[in-house]
């Protein structure tokens, strides 16, 4: 989201109310439905890209086509580059941690293990970031409520995997990679929100630079470890044009407009249909199989991270005014997803997953206080 030139009121600049359609816009629920729809589905294109290209080259053109479409946005709303060497930065160590480590670490497993596992590993972000802001954020402090949802999720993950048959068959190290994206996102969204707080730039000139820094990373580091593909095949290289096209970019527009319009809180809950969907896609289009214990742990999964973003009585939620630059707690997603991929982006956002996320109130920070980066 740009900022409004000087000339413009804040009233015109923002929507009357949350919730309210914006004037001859698409209904923020079809936009949040197709975002969920697009983190979701992340996890499917990066199995696919995986079987055309290195895991590292399917990062590096996810982050590139990302780059391209939020280098575009940026373009078209006059949208400054951010000012500052400290903060370009932070920007690059977010740019690490929430997209080039997380976005390898999830292709290199789905090498090895299911898109819906790797969908579901994703949904544990906001318990690696309960458990982490216990830690890093003297204003969290646990109640008894989250600290039940946080033993419950890790019994989901336990569930998932099978733990009392031998984790199901499950290769160890590719699951071992899926939870560490999931943890690189929690420790990600952190370091945004003690670093990058008081950033006078826009959400958009963040986002767009941060996935462009993700994306220099990746380029001098995947020349070292990959050679140049003999051929491309066109169902890898659509996917992987789709990934970061839709899954980066696309998603972390349609983000913006949704906390802009509904507030992060709303906008976060993108979260929990993100290992649903993707799920549906692996068994529905890839065939992949599914046991009782998958579904199941990952209902108890979802459960236990909604009881960690639960409030208590003194901490309750305040409703802040709607406003170009949402306070930052940490893409986005998810992801998720951070509101950031994520990861999902996209709670942000899990953009969304591998997908926010992105760049989605992060999943795993405080949703109230969140500002969307990429998943």
């Amino acid at each position: 989201m740009s900022r409004p030139s000087p000339s413009a009121s804040p009233s015109s600049a923002l929507p009357s109310s949350p919730g309210a359609p914006r004037p001859g816009g698409v209904d923020w629920r079809v936009r949040f439905g197709a975002l969920a729809l697009i983190w979701g589905f992340s996890f499917l294109f990066i199995k696919v890209g995986t079987d055309g290209f290195a895991p590292f080259q399917v990062t590096f053109g996810r982050l590139l086509f990302g780059t391209a479409v939020l280098a575009v946005a940026m373009v078209a709303k006059r949208d400054r580059l951010p000012r500052g060497a400290r903060t370009w930065g932070h920007l690059a160590v977010a740019a690490f941690l929430l997209n080039a480590l997380p976005f390898s670490l999830f292709s290199y497993a789905e090498l090895t293990i299911p898109s819906t596992l790797a969908g579901i590993c994703n949904a544990t972000t906001p318990l690696w970031g309960m458990l982490l802001s216990l830690v890093a954020l003297s204003e969290d402090r646990p109640t008894r409520v989250r600290a039940a949802g946080l033993g419950i999720g890790f019994i989901g993950v336990l569930t998932v995997l099978g733990a009392w048959q031998g984790f199901s068959g499950l290769d160890v190290t590719g699951t071992a990679m899926a939870l560490l994206a999931s943890f690189s996102y929690a420790v990600g969204w952190i370091y945004v929100r003690r670093t990058l707080a008081g950033t006078d730039a826009s959400n958009l000139s963040l986002a767009g630079t941060q996935v462009g820094l993700a994306t220099v990373q990746l380029a001098i580091v995947t020349p070292l470890f990959t050679s140049w593909p003999e051929r491309f095949e066109i169902m890898p290289l659509l996917s992987v044009v789709a990934l970061g096209a839709l899954g980066t970019g696309a998603a972390m527009l349609l983000q913006y407009g949704v906390v802009a319009e509904v507030g992060p809180t709303t906008a976060s809950m993108v979260t929990y249909f993100i290992p649903v969907i993707a799920t549906a896609a692996g068994v529905a289009v890839l065939g992949e199989g599914l046991t009782w214990n998958t579904p199941v742990g990952a209902v108890i999964v979802l459960a236990g991270a909604a009881l960690t973003q639960t409030r208590g009585p003194r901490r309750a939620a305040r409703r802040e005014p709607v406003r170009d630059h949402v306070p930052t707690a940490t893409p986005a997603g998810t992801p998720t997803p951070a509101m950031t991929p994520a990861t999902p982006s996209t709670p942000a956002a899990p953009s969304t997953p591998a997908a926010s996320t992105a760049t989605t109130a992060p999943v795993g920070a405080d949703p109230d206080r969140s500002r969307p980066v990429a998943q």
